[in-house]
């Protein structure tokens, strides 16, 4: 839902660029833009030459820019499948020491800065006194986009209490999992993946580590609402329309996940416990 939400807002900006730079923080797989590419190659008068600048950090070894860099072939392949002019640039270092010129922002684009979930990574104040969560969303002050797309883990387990981060991680996790038993198979090998390698790993480093070994710090909306305001940043109100269709699409596979708005944030979540948020920014 939030890919969706995401790509929706940023293809009603691209309606009149004659270049789309996007700036993906935390790209990964880039898994987020065939089905954005497919839609602005249907645009109408042609689509616009599309840059993307993807995100990660750098892995072990040799080679640090390894995989975002075969993220960045894979997007050629398939804007050349759709004809749409593509340029793709590839950063893998830390975020919070990337400077504005790493980025080869150029004058007369459309800019969009796009970040799904993974913001809960960068450690914050309780562990740095620079904490890179400011210093990232400084940085995309300075970038000056004409959007800024965040998806967040809504989630209030990052505190350095382990008493309070345990209670919050069950509540949050036993949501999740409960929304799988539900709507999925026991035996579906899909959801035994992702229990294992994403939930079950990301719940192991939220209760048993501690100090900068914990990098599932996931914030609640309304904390990140704060965060953007003191950056500089205003929201964009949501489109009812949207999230009327996405409230449609969610509640055709089971009544308890809910689609809901807060403070022009997009709520997700699962028997009234919200899971995820995501919500547009412009410079005030």
């Amino acid at each position: 839902m939030a890919n969706i939400f995401a790509n929706h807002m940023i293809l009603d900006l691209a309606e009149k660029a004659t270049t789309l730079h996007i700036i993906d923080f935390g790209i990964l797989y880039g898994f987020q833009w065939p089905p954005f590419i497919s839609r602005l190659s249907r645009r109408t008068g042609g689509p616009p030459k599309l840059r993307i600048t993807g995100i990660e950090l750098p892995q072990r070894g040799f080679r640090p820019a390894e995989g975002v860099q075969e993220t960045g072939r894979h997007l050629a392949k398939f804007c050349e499948r759709f004809n749409v002019p593509f340029e793709y640039n590839a950063i893998a270092q830390k975020w919070d020491a990337i400077k504005i010129g790493d980025l080869k922002i150029r004058n007369g684009e459309t800019i969009a800065v796009n970040t799904m979930f993974r913001f809960k990574n960068l450690l914050d104040e309780t562990v740095v006194l620079n904490n890179p969560r400011d210093s990232v969303l400084n940085l995309i002050r300075k970038i000056r986009p004409h959007i800024f797309v965040q998806a967040i883990v809504n989630g209030s387990f990052s505190a350095p209490f382990f008493v309070t981060r345990f209670r919050e991680a069950l509540f949050h996790y036993s949501a999740m999992f409960d929304a799988f038993d539900t709507n999925l198979e026991r035996d579906n090998q899909m959801r035994l993946m992702y229990e294992k390698e994403f939930f079950g790993r990301e719940a192991i480093n939220a209760i048993a580590c501690e100090g900068t070994e914990r990098i599932e710090r996931p914030e609640t909306y309304k904390q990140w609402q704060i965060r953007n305001m003191r950056a500089g940043f205003k929201q964009l109100p949501l489109d009812p329309a949207l999230k009327k269709k996405l409230r449609c699409k969610l509640q055709r596979y089971h009544d308890d996940f809910v689609v809901d708005e807060d403070g022009h944030w997009m709520l997700q979540g699962w028997k009234g416990r919200i899971l995820y948020a995501s919500s547009c920014w412009v410079l005030t």
